[in-house]
């Protein structure tokens, strides 16, 4: 892999650790209760338990992803993750017609956010990354 190749894996894992880390950080303390709450508004079963998963996938595989150790799996993770967020939080086929435009998009920015997580699955976190440097 060149070093332009790295650098720009590096700066696509700190964007994508951008959406998921302060995420999780936010959900913690205070933001838990309305997690648990937008969770169970969604019909989901044990939203507790659904909104302690989020923040351990947010957090953890999100600064996985940040520090590049375990990458592939970390990205694999978030990407089942973002794919289920999508399915579950943003079903534009099943809102008002208010908010249709703004469920499709965040569902398809969604999509675009599992396609990239599952390139870094396929290809790893590039030379400027732990797991570069253990190589």
């Amino acid at each position: 892999m060149s070093s332009l190749q790295s650098t720009f894996a590096l700066i696509g894992r700190l964007l994508l650790a951008y959406l998921f880390v302060p995420a999780g950080f936010g959900k913690l303390g205070a933001g838990f209760a309305g997690t648990v709450g937008y969770i169970a508004s969604k019909g989901l079963p044990m939203p507790e338990v659904a909104a302690a998963l989020a923040i351990a996938v947010e957090l953890g595989a999100g600064l996985l992803l940040l520090v590049g150790f375990q990458t592939r799996w970390a990205a694999l993770v978030l990407s089942f993750f973002t794919l289920a967020a999508a399915f579950f939080f943003h079903n534009y086929w099943a809102v008002p017609a208010e908010q249709v435009m703004a469920q499709t998009l965040s569902f398809n920015k969604n999509m675009g956010i599992a396609g990239g997580l599952l390139a870094f699955a396929a290809f790893g976190a590039g030379a400027f990354s732990l797991d570069g440097k253990r190589r």
